[in-house]
């Protein structure tokens, strides 16, 4: 048996706090770290939760105040109507997503923040950019998903084997699939049962496991692609902007992360090596100084 020690996530969230915050559509968790600095959120991955950055949001408190939310209809947030899907609208599926993130910096009063976005949370963060520039501060895209660049191909086995993992795993609902999931963020390693059980604690709620089940029939439909974020679009952004890619991300590859910093315009690089969808898990100190190094330059 190995002598070496992982914190557990209580240990790791030690002077957060967890709170819900009810806003005008929604009511969404938060974990957080109340300070007087500039405000960064951090917005997990689809059928994740706040407890992706559960490594980093004390750490990061130490020179930004931290806010990781539930998304609507993940984790303990709230499980509203899906809005319309259809591109051609304002006010369609995906854009709650957004809806969700201004009307809780409303309420918690921010003007402005660092929004972070891994995979969904990034196609998120890049439509705040894209389409709400003036409530972003600094955009970190953290092994993002939705956008649509040229030159670079998304993996359909990959993606193929999240749809599988995903469905089989709510569906199902043991430990052994919902590992499997898991594992596609992290096929190096890094994961732990811990948090295993606390996907399975949150996807064997009845109300979440039947509006994730809806979220990927969204997610995966035919008219996804019209969703993405083309490389016009990207080309607007304005704020400053971190791409934080991995070597070993599944679906996108490095070169995914080299295009944005050739499309976005102040925009820069860092790749993190040994580790794949979940950087800030994975490799939490390296991801701790990437952010640290950009937010002082902001």
């Amino acid at each position: 048996m190995s002598d070496k020690y992982t914190p557990t996530i209580h240990e790791h969230l030690l002077g957060s706090e967890t709170k819900m915050v009810k806003t005008p559509s929604f009511e969404t968790r938060i974990i957080t770290v109340e300070n007087d600095k500039l405000p960064m959120i951090s917005m997990h991955g689809g059928g994740g939760h706040a407890e992706a950055f559960s490594r980093n949001i004390v750490p990061l408190s130490e020179f930004v105040r931290p806010i990781a939310p539930d998304f609507i209809w993940h984790g303990r947030s709230s499980k509203p109507e899906f809005w319309p899907n259809d591109p051609t609208i304002e006010k369609n599926w995906l854009k709650q997503f957004t809806y969700q993130i201004l009307e809780l910096m409303d309420t918690l009063r921010i003007e402005k923040a660092v929004v972070e976005g891994e995979s969904l949370g990034g196609w998120i963060a890049m439509d705040m950019a894209i389409n709400h520039g003036d409530r972003v501060a600094g955009l970190v895209l953290n092994t993002s998903w939705g956008q649509k660049l040229s030159n670079v191909q998304e993996s359909a086995t990959d993606l193929d084997a999240l749809r599988e993992t995903s469905v089989r795993a709510l569906t199902e609902l043991n430990l052994d699939d919902i590992r499997e999931r898991i594992k596609w963020l992290m096929p190096l390693g890094g994961w732990t049962d811990e948090i295993v059980h606390i996907r399975h604690r949150l996807w064997s709620d009845p109300e979440t496991n039947t509006a994730l089940l809806k979220y990927y029939d969204h997610l995966f439909a035919p008219n996804i692609a019209e969703y993405y974020h083309t490389e016009d679009k990207l080309s607007t952004i304005k704020a400053k902007t971190l791409v934080m890619w991995t070597d070993s991300n599944p679906a996108h590859g490095p070169e995914y992360g080299r295009r944005f910093t050739e499309v976005i315009p102040d925009s820069e690089l860092v790749l993190m090596e040994g580790c794949a969808h979940w950087p800030q898990w994975e490799r939490p100190d390296a991801y701790l100084e990437a952010v640290r190094n950009f937010v002082t330059m902001l």
